[in-house]
């Protein structure tokens, strides 16, 4: 079968970046300098440089960098006029007084979109420890990132549903002083390093930090799991708390996507998407029975705990911002010495991505320009891009991994 590599789109993308500015000053950047993520990338060439050099989080967002990423070209996006069976919502806050802003979908209950989403931190490694992961399913969107040890991790945002069960939790990362900011959510998670904890409390949603200390969070007392992979919450007896203090308000957001059920033009098949973190290998398999893409980890099926089914994604994103070693915060320390730094994922500005949906792959242009905004897409004329409607995983992926990506068609 065909497979399509993008690695040429992305290194045009990351020299280009650098040009212009990007996030921050072009220089050189050493990998992630654990044991396991050494002999990860000993076991592939490092082709892309330059690369942006260790930085420290900015405490305010950085102007956006005025950038062209090439992008494969495609026909423009035509415009879908809408009948009494088709859904278009615009990429405004006017389409959504019914909606979820993050999903297009309609709120089963409408108090709901009434609420503060609450990002919550989740484990994925060992997998024997904490797969299956319960919640997945009822994220509205998930961000999966890499953290030090070249294991990846993941953030959920949970808005206008509320399952019974969210978790493994585990601790924040740098990426997570991001994602509460874009989303207007509270975040849930286990603790932090110490760096990364100053961030967190003087970042500006200290006021809706959750640790585990929280009601709603719970451990379940299962002993065949070191302690640290027992942490769940009850996400009805959280958002509780957040009532409790006073927070528990409408989210304000400062972009949105638009959405449509009709697969836009200009698409080409994609019925597989691989991606390759180098320790933990992820595919995606188009389902037409369903309308969404179905999701194996490592190989295995990907199961939401609660409910015991495959779990399942109407849009998957693959993106490449800057990956960037924080040497001001250490993430591990062995013997006295800091064997592993924390990872800065620059997720500000805008670059190339590719949006799949209705089995199809979408070159796109990925925006986040003021601190506030929502992650959000434009097609090759700049017009917002429309996701289907449901939920999205965004797969973040450092750009200096060659050929982390192939499709078949």
């Amino acid at each position: 079968m065909t497979r399509i590599y993008v690695s040429l789109l992305l290194l045009i993308a990351l020299v280009l970046l650098a040009a212009c500015g990007g996030g921050s000053q072009p220089g050189e950047i050493p990998p992630p300098p654990t044991e396991a993520l050494a002999t990860a990338e000993a076991e592939v060439a490092v082709t892309i440089s330059p690369v942006p050099p260790t930085a420290t989080a900015p405490a305010t967002l950085p102007p956006p960098a005025v950038v062209s990423p090439q992008v494969t070209e495609a026909p423009p996006t035509p415009e879908v006029t809408p009948t009494p069976e088709t859904i278009v919502l615009a990429a405004d806050a006017g389409a959504f007084t019914d909606r979820n802003p993050i999903t297009g979908e309609v709120a089963a209950d409408p108090a709901t979109l009434q609420r503060r989403p609450i990002a919550v931190k989740l484990s994925n490694a060992p997998a024997d420890y904490v797969r299956p992961q319960a919640g997945l399913n009822d994220a509205d969107i998930i961000f999966e990132h890499w953290t030090e040890g070249a294991v990846t991790r993941f953030t959920a945002i949970f808005y206008d549903t509320t399952p019974p069960n969210v978790g493994p939790v585990r601790s924040a990362r740098l990426i997570d002083l991001e994602l509460p900011a874009m989303y207007d959510a509270m975040l849930a998670f286990s603790g932090a390093s110490v760096g990364v904890n100053q961030r967190l409390n003087a970042s500006d949603f200290s006021d809706r930090l959750l640790r585990a200390a929280e009601p709603g969070f719970y451990r379940t007392g299962d002993t065949s799991k070191p302690f640290e992979h027992t942490l769940y919450i009850r996400m009805d007896q959280l958002w509780q708390a957040v009532q409790d203090k006073g927070l528990n308000t409408p989210p304000v957001f400062g972009s949105y996507n638009a959405f449509t059920e009709v697969a836009p033009e200009g698409g080409t098949p994609a019925s597989k998407i691989n991606i390759d973190y180098k320790t933990e290998k992820v595919e995606w398999v188009w389902d037409p029975e369903i309308g969404k893409y179905r999701r194996w980890m490592d190989f295995e099926e990907h199961i939401d705990a609660n409910t015991e089914e495959q779990v399942t994604a109407a849009n998957v994103v693959f993106l490449t911002p800057y990956h960037v070693n924080d040497a001001n915060i250490c993430e591990q320390i062995n013997n006295g010495v800091c064997a592993a730094l924390s990872i800065e994922i620059q997720l500000w500005g805008s670059g190339p991505a590719i949006v799949f949906r209705d089995g199809q792959q979408y070159n796109v242009t990925w925006h986040r320009e003021g601190r506030n905004d929502q992650l959000t897409f434009t097609d090759a004329d700049g017009n917002p891009f429309p996701l289907q409607i449901g939920n999205t995983w965004v797969q973040l992926v450092p750009g200096y991994l060659p050929d982390p990506l192939a499709v078949t068609p």
